[in-house]
C-alpha cells in the first residue's frame, strides 16, 4: 500500500508484550504509515518494535525514555506528524482489541469530512467484562450531559480518527488529557470546538492472557481518575452552556 500524504495510524504502547508485534502487522496491513509511540516500555517491545521498522521503510518507532501516560504518548506522536505535514491521525490500541480492517473505512470517512472526529461505535462480544461495560455507561452518560447529546455513542473507545491541528492545540493550552483521561476529554472538549462527530460501528476483542492479552487497567485508580475528569468538565461545561446552547439552537435553525 503506498504511503498517504495526510493520514497516518498512530499507535501509543506501554509494556503490551508479544500482542503488539501483532497489531503493528495488522496496521501496516491496511495503512501506511503507520507509527507507534513506545511510552518508556520495560519489556523489550521497544527494541524488537524497532528492528521491525528498519526493515520497513512505513513504520516508525518513537521512543519516550520513561511512561508518560497514553495521552503524554499520543501528544508526542501528534506533534511530530503535525510538524511532517499529515493533518489526521487515526490512534488504536496496541493490545488488539481494535478492528485494523476497518482502518481504511475510518479514514475514508476522515477525508470526506475533514474537521469531523471519527469515532468508534463499540460492538462488544462476551469477551467483554460486565463491570467494565457497567462502567462505560455511566462516563457516556456523563459525557452526553457535558456534550448536550450532540452524538457521542462511546467516550472511551481509543479506535477514532482525529483532525490534528485542533487537537494539539488544545491539549498545548492545559495540562490534563495526559493519562487515560485523554479519550474522555478529547471528544468532549473536541465536540465543544463544535466538530462534527461521525459515529462507526466497530467490533471489539477482549483477549483473555492466554490469547496474549495484556490490561494495565485498574478498576479502583482508573475510575477513581475519571470521575476527577468529569467533575472537570462538568465546571468547564457550565462555563460555556451558554455558547453551546446558542450554537445548537443556531444549527438546528
Amino acid at each position: 500500500m503506498p504511503p498517504h500524504g495526510t493520514h497516518l495510524v498512530l499507535i501509543p504502547s506501554y509494556n503490551p508484550g508479544p500482542i503488539v508485534f501483532e497489531t503493528v502487522r495488522e496496521a501496516r496491513r491496511h495503512w501506511s504509515p503507520v507509527w507507534v509511540v513506545v511510552d518508556g516500555s520495560t519489556d523489550g517491545t521497544g527494541e524488537q518494535l524497532q528492528a521491525l521498522a528498519a526493515a520497513d521503510p512505513q513504520l516508525r518507532v518513537l521512543q519516550l525514555p520513561r511512561n508518560r501516560g497514553k495521552g503524554a504518548a499520543v501528544l508526542h506522536g501528534l506533534q511530530q506528524a503535525l510538524a511532517e505535514g499529515y493533518t489526521h491521525a487515526l490512534t488504536m490500541d496496541c493490545d488488539g482489541q481494535h478492528p485494523a480492517p476497518l482502518i481504511a473505512q475510518f479514514m475514508q470517512a476522515s477525508l470526506a469530512a475533514p474537521d469531523a472526529l471519527v469515532l468508534g461505535d463499540p460492538v462488544f462480544d462476551a469477551s467483554a467484562p460486565l463491570i467494565r461495560l457497567r462502567g462505560r455507561r455511566i462516563c457516556n452518560w456523563w459525557v452526553n450531559v457535558e456534550t448536550l447529546w450532540q452524538g457521542v455513542h462511546d467516550s472511551l473507545f481509543g479506535f477514532r480518527v482525529y483532525p490534528i491541528a485542533p487537537l494539539v492545540t488544545l491539549m498545548r493550552r492545559q495540562r490534563w488529557m495526559r493519562g487515560y483521561d485523554f479519550d474522555v476529554e478529547a471528544v468532549v472538549r473536541l465536540c465543544w470546538r463544535g466538530h462534527r462527530l461521525l459515529n462507526i460501528a466497530a467490533p471489539v476483542r477482549y483477549l483473555s492472557p492466554a490469547q496474549g492479552g495484556i490490561s494495565h487497567f485498574n478498576y479502583w485508580r482508573d475510575n477513581a481518575w475519571l470521575t476527577w475528569t468529569h467533575a472537570r468538565l462538568f465546571g468547564a461545561f457550565l462555563l460555556c452552556l451558554p455558547l453551546l446552547a446558542r450554537r445548537l439552537t443556531s444549527n438546528r435553525g
